[in-house]
């Protein structure tokens, strides 16, 4: 039996939080890698990129709670690289700042693995730039250092930082994950002779829409933390520069962040939830990547759309599966008239209708307009749409499980009606953790009868347990119906039965409760 080549590992930074800050190399990576450990501190929806059948593990730590070894973590990574596979290291930040990614690789080298260092960004600067510090400053500060408020896998080990060295130095001082220590590293900044009344800023969460900065001096830092209830992971930043959070300050809230201070649990497929995960980042939320569901592709040939005068699309998922149906094709047709065309072309003569304006914008990605869009994003909104176009032989493209509603109507105008199941929807497991939070958050939001059915499933005994703060948001009537059936009554029903309608019916009501 051959010894499987050995697999090659890359030291990766996450970023700070923020995914829009992941680096184009990431995510690169992030796509094609075999196996991903990661980090509790990466951007939440830093995996979705991940291939269904990549092995991800999480080898961080929780803060008071279970962590992974550093010498466990460094055996997963050479076990999994001498099994041949590509290897992602995930880290928050930049794997070579506080990181221990020099360790990581000393112990790649040691094995004889070939590795590669990809930086990201790190948290002392950029969390500092979204609270509007810059951490250099003609005029305040020349120079920057970075340091760790703990030194020990135990807890801070003041000895090894030199005080008197960083009371002189003549710029900024970003000290990393000291928010325990602050009243011990406040003490002896003043007791080396650091200005007791220098200005201090903390960013809490920096990067993520949640983010928080408070600001006092050296002297009451420690006391303003403990008022505002400062909790990691945060960043305190010590000097002149921390006076201008005020001025430079870019993020704000009101209408610009009308999600502001609210978790929203998303618990659609993953492939589909970051687009949603990301407008809420946007809107200030803080979303729980919640997915209950995946989508699976079923088998089948290429379907023979020369035949048909309507094509009906009833998801943008229906759109992508006969589009990848469609790649299958041979490329050379026996007649141009067989409908066998890989790409737009093979819709030519068809009306092509679509459910709603997300199936209309996938479609147009695929270079195809929709001829009949209905106003609300149901089977009987496009039935009624439909109801003055000629159709003698129509298609409709769907998931496995669907209502007939269009399908029956169309028939009972005499069309001859092909239903093609493209997809079916199946469970996806949901950890303990992610339905907790999923169940603790202010919002739930629902996008269609199979996310109710897969979450109640996933909490077990039919019963959703959310907290009584917990507002159910549904898509439309048809999931509302289906919340209904399994007790539970929306609080918000979005008025476009699309991811738009959501975001908007989400503003809508979180501005509501804050009247």
């Amino acid at each position: 039996m051959s010894t499987p080549e050995v697999g090659r590992v890359y030291l990766v930074g996450a970023g700070p939080g923020d995914p829009g800050l992941l680096t184009a190399r990431a995510l690169e990576l992030i796509a094609a890698a075999d196996v991903i450990l990661y980090d509790r501190l990466i951007p939440s929806d830093a995996l979705d990129g991940a291939r269904a059948e990549a092995e991800v593990l999480f080898v961080g730590k929780e803060g008071g709670g279970p962590s992974v070894p550093q010498e466990q973590t460094e055996a997963l990574i050479l076990d999994r690289a001498r099994a041949g596979k590509t290897v992602v290291r995930l880290k928050g930040g930049d794997p070579f700042v506080f990181g221990r990614g020099g360790e990581e690789a000393l112990a790649l080298r040691e094995a004889g693995i070939a590795y590669e260092i990809v930086p990201g960004i790190t948290s002392g600067v950029a969390a500092a730039a979204y609270a509007g510090i810059p951490v250099t400053h003609r005029g305040l500060a020349t120079a920057v250092a970075l340091i760790t408020g703990h030194t020990r896998e135990e807890g801070p080990d003041e000895s090894a930082l030199d005080w008197p060295a960083l009371a002189a130095f003549p710029g900024t001082l970003v000290f990393y994950m000291g928010v325990r220590q602050l009243p011990q590293i406040a003490e002896s900044l003043i007791a080396a002779g650091r200005p007791a009344d220098e200005p201090v800023a903390i960013v809490e969460r920096g990067t993520l829409p949640d983010q928080r900065t408070v600001t006092g001096t050296l002297q009451s830092i420690a006391e303003v933390a403990e008022r505002e209830q400062v909790r990691a992971p945060a960043i305190t930043v010590v000097g002149p520069v921390a006076g201008l959070a005020g001025q430079i300050e870019w993020r704000g809230d009101g209408d610009r962040y009308p999600l502001r201070g609210r978790t929203v649990a998303v618990t659609r497929a993953r492939a589909q939830a970051s687009g949603l995960a990301r407008r809420l980042g946007e809107l200030g939320a803080s979303v729980v990547q919640a997915p209950v569901i995946r989508t699976e592709p079923l088998p089948g040939p290429p379907p023979e759309l020369a035949r048909y005068d309507l094509v009906c699309f009833t998801s943008p998922n229906a759109v992508a599966a006969l589009f990848a149906r469609l790649a299958q094709a041979p490329e050379e047709p026996i007649a141009p008239s067989a409908g066998f065309a890989r790409d737009a072309r093979a819709f030519a003569g068809a009306r092509l209708a679509a459910i709603g304006p997300g199936t209309a914008r996938t479609l147009a990605e695929h270079g195809l307009l929709a001829d009949i869009v209905p106003e609300r994003s149901v089977a009987e909104s496009l039935v009624q749409a439909l109801v003055d176009v000629p159709v003698q032989c129509a298609l409709v493209a769907r998931a496995k499980e669907a209502r007939d509603v269009l399908p029956d109507a169309l028939r009972a105008r005499g069309a001859e009606v092909d239903v093609l199941a493209l997809y079916e929807t199946v469970a996806e497991p949901l950890s303990p953790k992610a339905l907790e939070t999923a169940r603790a958050a202010d919002y739930i939001t629902f996008t269609s009868s199979s996310t109710v059915r897969f979450f109640l499933d996933a909490a077990g005994d039919g019963n959703a347990g959310l907290s009584p703060q917990t507002r159910i948001v549904s898509i439309g009537p048809v999931t509302s119906e289906t919340l209904r059936e399994h007790g539970l009554e929306p609080h918000v029903e979005a008025s476009d039965h699309d991811v738009d309608g959501v975001i908007r019916a989400l503003i809508e009501d979180a501005t509501a409760q804050r009247a």
